[in-house]
This record gives structure tokens, C-alpha cells and sequence, in this order.
């Protein structure tokens, strides 16, 4: 058999093939990058006005200026315990979670909207603003009771059935113990 030599392979090839695809990642990289162009804005960019409110009262929700894009749509979501109750503007809603749709102004805030909640409004409402660009802004109001504290727990119409179910547990409870009474009383003659 004759025997062959073999030539080495040249040391230039497979610094080539990893040139060519570093080349190749950035020419990918480059639209990719340059289409994430969602904007952040700040952590409280968005703001209610009042932070409490009473069931049936009006709030103002609002973004400052750089929350959104220049002239862009813009949904707001209000959400909470009978939000299809609260009306945005002057718009009412028929669905769990109200939502509607405005424009940002030219510096990207959203102006002042008024929002209604609901006349039987309880607890904390979140309302949310968003668009195609931002990762737009939230903000909470809290429903609070006529002394200004929060309105939490049960109203007395809802604890009505909690008395009733307890006073019968109750009742049943002491016709037991009778029964029991009278059954030793027997047994022990």
C-alpha cells in the first residue's frame, strides 16, 4: 500500500468560519435591537386623584409627560369588585374590568380623566394604562366609608346569614346536650 501524506489544515479556516459567524449573529442583532423599542417609564408615573375615595365618588387618573409616545392610543382598565359599574369619562360599562381609549398629548402624558366608581364600590380599584410603545403606568384608590376609614368585611346585610346559621348551630348544640342529659339521667336509675 502506498502510503499518503497527509497536509495539515491550514490554521486560517476555522478563524474564518467563526469571523463569518460573529458577522452573522450581528447582522441578526441589529433589527432585533432595534425594534425593542418599548418604553419604561418610572415607577409612580401615573397618579389618582384622590388616593381614597368613597363608593359612587369621581377620581382623576393622569400620567406625566414621557409615560407614552407622542400622540398614540392609549387604553385604560379600571379594576375591582364590580368594576362594570365604574364608568371612564362618561362612558358606563357592562363588563367586569371598564376599559376605554385616548390619546396621549405630545409629551406623552395622559391628560387628567375622571373616572366614576361604582355606588357599591368596596375595597381597592387598580386602574392601568398601556399603548403599543409603553409599558405604560398603574395606580390604586381605596374605597373607604362614610368615617373615612376603609371599607373591608362584611356590610350588616351580609351578616345576617352568618347569625341566623349560628343561632340554629347554637340551638342544635344546646338540643344535644338535653338529650344527652336525659340519657344518663335514665341510664343511672
Amino acid at each position: 500500500m502506498p502510503h499518503i501524506a497527509s497536509t495539515p489544515m491550514p490554521r486560517f479556516l476555522p478563524r474564518a468560519a467563526l469571523v463569518a459567524t460573529l458577522a452573522l449573529g450581528a447582522v441578526i442583532a441589529a433589527p432585533v435591537a432595534a425594534s425593542a423599542s418599548t418604553i419604561y417609564p418610572p415607577s409612580g408615573s401615573c397618579t389618582t386623584t384622590p388616593a381614597t375615595a368613597q363608593a359612587g365618588g369621581t377620581i382623576v387618573f393622569a400620567c406625566a409627560s414621557e409615560t407614552f409616545s407622542s400622540d398614540e392610543t392609549v387604553t385604560i382598565t379600571v379594576t375591582g369588585e364590580n368594576g362594570a359599574e365604574a364608568s371612564i369619562g362618561m362612558v358606563r360599562f357592562a363588563i367586569s374590568t371598564a376599559s376605554d381609549t385616548t390619546t396621549s398629548a405630545e409629551d406623552g402624558s395622559l391628560a387628567p380623566i375622571d373616572i366614576t366608581l361604582p355606588s357599591n364600590a368596596t375595597g381597592t380599584y387598580n386602574i392601568a394604562a398601556v399603548s403599543a410603545t409603553s409599558a405604560g403606568g398603574t395606580a390604586a384608590v381605596t374605597i373607604t366609608g362614610a368615617d373615612g376609614l376603609p371599607s373591608t368585611g362584611l356590610d350588616q346585610g351580609q351578616t345576617i346569614g352568618l347569625w341566623i346559621g349560628g343561632g340554629a348551630l347554637l340551638l342544635a348544640g344546646a338540643a344535644l346536650a338535653v338529650v344527652a342529659a336525659v340519657r344518663r339521667s335514665r341510664d343511672s336509675r
